[in-house]
């Protein structure tokens, strides 16, 4: 057998032939997806918690985010970062944001469909539900951009503590175009809203603050300046900022504008915009204020106090947003194991990787069936005192296991899953954020402590929550149990508490994800969680589950 000699024409044909790049056993894009039709737990959440759901406008959403346009834009924003812009070309103080036009495109979308504020546009029955919802599907693609509009939603209650400023900016806040050119509001039809609470001395702790709040009479009625520091200022490209500082009532809440009336820039400086792990196609920056005019918001020297209704619904968007995460994962996990042969053999078909899928689908869909029972519980005012503790026990779960939950189905995804190319490699650097922020775990886990020392009514709903699902497993059963008794050890000693808050807050937060599932879910769901989650056989990393109790065809199918 002759063998061709290197550099001869022979040597090269083969080359030349094109063979090598023919591409075989790679997964086609996942894209022209309906997501909100795919996700059947969100479906059926969907249907449980909103009967009444405009599910037509859902599906337009779903169509939407499936699209490859939309996912090419997601790509775009995150690749093509924020770019701060201090002066204009004539020396003048701008301080503007320049995004890639896929960034907009995206924000313009979510404005339009309501994402930010239908809740409060259009109140009633399922409300909340229906705008989780579709603020789930677009922060499945794109989570960057849900920063600004979760803000927008969230800050509504508080600004409502100021009834003259609720009037001049509510309706703007509610309106559903997208205006993102800095100019006096008065001139806008849509404004969105950022927030500016923690300094580099203080970080959760806003009590610390040191951004002083002088009074400023001369100018008007409840009009403040303020001087000081900022060390985190999420979207600054906002139109107003909902800002603490010290006034000398103490620590209180402010509105202070961009733009002030009349279209004088306010003294707002951006100082540099902060480099992150993730969430990269949204800006967050560090701020100065020197002299910047504020208005009141609640009373003086309760920040706190006035600022409490828009944390619990960040926090829930936390919740959602990690969960929209989930499904995304998951998504892309299971397209490429439908997709991919290897060991002769599609992966999907294969044991080891099916008891991955499952497990991962198994967490993604308890963190949607909570997000949006949450969401339900923010719909009826008598659940008020259930959705205060439940909102932060499952903000500090859900979140935190957000970042691991990305890294599996990262992993299953092989090499190509570790490129930027696909999704996922975003989707891991953009997980911890949501546990970051509105309180890292150990904030979370305090204020859970607190508030049940503090609100009996919120730990009596949730044990009622949790009591009554009991009959219906027996690891259910076990697991709860030990959670009302963890639950009655921190009332006899609220401050010996504090060294085991992690362990009763994850406790607490998986008997609320089973309960949920127990009474709304696929029974299959519910029965696989249990048995994952709460029974003997479970292990430590995904994929780890019991032989017994868990419908694989049932759960990867919905994956």
């Amino acid at each position: 057998m002759s063998i061709p000699r290197p550099g001869t024409q022979e040597h090269l044909q083969p080359l030349r032939s094109g063979r090598t790049h023919e591409v075989a056993n790679q997964a086609p894009a996942r894209v022209d997806i309906d997501e909100f039709a795919a996700n059947q737990a969100l479906v059926d959440a969907v249907a449980a918690y909103a009967p009444a759901a405009d599910t037509g406008k859902l599906h337009r959403i779903g169509a939407h985010v499936g699209t490859a346009e939309y996912q090419d834009n997601a790509q775009l924003a995150n690749t093509f970062t924020p770019r701060h812009h201090p002066f204009d070309r004539w020396g003048n103080r701008v301080d503007e944001i320049e995004f890639h036009p896929g960034y907009h495109a995206i924000m313009e979308y979510s404005i339009a469909e309501g994402l930010h504020t239908s809740a409060w546009a259009n109140p009633g029955p399922g409300a909340n539900v229906q705008r989780a919802a579709g603020f789930y599907l677009a922060g499945q693609i794109e989570p960057g951009h849900s920063c600004p509009v979760s803000m927008t939603h969230a800050i509504v209650p508080s600004l409502r503590r100021a009834p003259d400023l609720a009037a001049q900016w509510e309706p703007k806040l509610l309106s559903t175009i997208y205006d993102p050119e800095l100019r006096d509001p008065a001139s806008k039809d849509g404004l969105i809203v950022g927030m500016a609470m923690t300094e580099k001395q203080g970080g959760s702790d806003v009590r610390a603050n040191t951004t002083v709040a002088e009074p400023a009479p001369s100018i008007g009625e409840s009009v403040y300046a303020l001087r000081g520091h900022k060390w985190f200022c999420s979207a600054p490209q906002s139109d107003a900022f909902l800002v603490l500082a010290q006034a000398p009532e103490g620590l209180s809440c402010f509105w202070l504008p961009r733009i002030l009336p009349g279209g004088e820039r306010n003294a707002f400086l951006v100082q540099r915009l902060k480099d992150k792990l993730g969430n990269k196609s949204n800006a967050s920056s560090e701020v100065e204020f020197d002299g910047a005019l504020a208005w009141l918001v609640g009373e003086p020297g309760r920040g706190v106090r006035t600022i409490i209704d828009m944390v619990g619904r960040t926090r829930l968007d936390c919740v959602i947003g990690a969960a929209a995460g989930m499904r995304q994962s998951v998504a892309e996990a299971a397209w490429h194991a439908r997709h991919r042969a290897a060991f002769g053999a599609t992966l999907i078909d294969q044991p080891a990787m099916r008891g991955v899928i499952a497990d991962l689908q198994i967490e993604s869909e308890a963190a949607t069936w909570t997000a949006l029972r949450l969401a339900q519980a923010h719909d009826d005012e008598g659940e008020a005192a259930l959705r205060r503790i439940a909102t932060a026990v499952s903000k500090y779960w859900v979140c935190k296991r957000g970042p691991g939950h990305a890294y599996e189905s990262l992993e299953c995804l092989g090499g190509n899953g570790y490129t930027e190319d696909f999704p996922l490699a975003r989707r891991y650097r953009e997980a911890p954020v949501l546990a970051v922020w509105e309180g890292s775990g150990n904030v979370i886990a305090l204020d859970v402590l607190r508030a049940l020392a503090r609100d009996p009514e919120s730990a009596t709903a949730f044990e009622a929550e949790i009591v009554a699902q009991r009959g219906k497993h027996p690891d259910y059963d076990a697991h709860a149990d030990m959670t009302l008794a963890l639950l009655a050890d921190a009332a006899r000693d609220p401050l010996g508490a504090q060294s085991g808050a992690r362990l009763l807050v994850e406790s607490m937060a998986l008997s609320f994800q089973a309960s949920v599932l127990l009474r709304d879910a696929d029974p299959a769901m519910a029965e696989a969680f249990c048995s994952a989650r709460l029974g003997a056989g479970r292990g430590y990393e995904y994929g780890a589950m019991p032989a017994g109790g868990i419908d694989l065809d049932t759960v990867i199918g919905r994956a």
